[in-house]
């Protein structure tokens, strides 16, 4: 490592002592021993378990042991080096995109981020407002059919703040994939699927509306684009590192859920069959069959217990104590370490 301080003639030179005629560092002792250690072993790195992080990283700069050196320390620690951003190369195409997807590359950016933050918000309570009593009515009208549809109208406050909405939320995808560097990158990213997840129901409820009028199946296709639209929620994720963090936890944690979910299967089954077959012989049992009992045995796992399902035999109950203490643990393992895939 001839670029390192101590690796260089000249850079050690001035930490020698006439006097005693040796090199002296005035440093850390236990991270100067580890740091020695990388010359020794050829690059490897390895922090004391007793040097805090901060501290051996500064010693790790004070001896120029360079940017390979520190981000191989950073990758034994767990720690990724983040990949390096693309962008464009056109300069109009980059000021937009750093507008767009880089709240803190300027004040511009730091107001739209603000804009599109309020807009999304609200839509969300735009959403959850116009199905109160008090505004259905303002909102729905009586088909010829007898069914009960959506008024398209700008006399419709609802109607009027939805197409605000969406006409701010096409303009802000429509800028941002103009301005990408790479098309296919974002045309898979799941933010931008979220995006269009967010806005693509509004368009396709307009030509469903237009072209099957007065059928009960298209309304329930409409029905069903408008519940699309709570997936907005989720566009507030582009704004917040923690929901970000949150994901990404979630995902590096799936083989962990599917084998909750595993352990979960079983047990329902289990504890299905276990009170089935305890209360069968109760009078009035509402514990039918074993797909009936699922329920009595999911919401106890979950210790929910919403009391609408309960055993009345001795055996009965002691089934659903068991699947009670099963459910808590089997629940509260898995939490360590989906906590460590953060």
């Amino acid at each position: 490592f001839p670029h390192t301080l101590l690796g260089n003639p000249i850079s050690r030179s001035r930490f020698w002592n006439t006097a005693t005629e040796e090199f002296f560092f005035d440093r850390h002792r236990a991270s100067f021993e580890a740091i020695l250690y990388i010359y020794q072993s050829n690059g490897v790195v390895k922090r004391p378990e007793a040097v805090p992080l901060d501290l051996f990283l500064k010693e790790l700069k004070f001896f120029e042991m360079g940017d390979d050196i520190i981000e191989s320390f950073w990758m034994s620690e767990g720690y990724e080096k983040p990949a390096e951003a693309m962008m464009p190369q056109n300069h109009f195409q980059r000021k937009v995109w750093e507008l767009m997807e880089y709240p803190d590359s300027s004040v511009w950016a730091r107001i739209t981020a603000f804009i599109s933050i309020f807009v999304i918000t609200t839509s969300i309570v735009s959403f959850c407002l116009e199905t109160l009593p008090d505004f259905r009515d303002l909102n729905e009208t009586m088909s010829d059919t007898g069914l009960v549809e959506r008024s398209r109208n700008w006399s419709n406050p609802f109607f009027a703040i939805e197409c605000c909405c969406i006409i701010w939320f096409t303009v802000e995808l429509m800028l941002r994939f103009l301005s990408c560097p790479c098309k296919l990158t974002f045309m898979t990213s799941f933010l931008n699927i979220i995006d269009f997840v967010a806005i693509a129901p509004f368009f396709f409820s307009l030509v469903w509306s237009d072209s099957a009028k007065n059928s009960s199946m298209s309304f329930a296709v409409l029905r069903v684009l408008r519940l699309v639209r709570v997936f907005r929620i989720f566009k507030l994720s582009r704004h917040s590192v923690g929901l970000q963090i949150l994901g990404k936890t979630f995902k590096a944690s799936i083989q962990e859920f599917c084998l909750l979910i595993f352990f979960l299967a079983i047990a329902l089954v289990l504890f299905s069959s276990g009170v089935y077959f305890a209360e069968q012989n109760e009078p009035d049992t509402k514990f039918t069959s074993i797909p009936a009992s699922f329920w009595f045995v999911l919401v106890t796992m979950t210790t929910v217990g919403y009391g609408d399902l309960t055993p009345t035999s001795v055996f009965g109950k002691v089934v659903g104590g068991a699947c009670s203490l099963i459910g808590v643990l089997t629940l509260a393992l898995p939490v360590p370490i989906i906590v460590s895939c953060k």
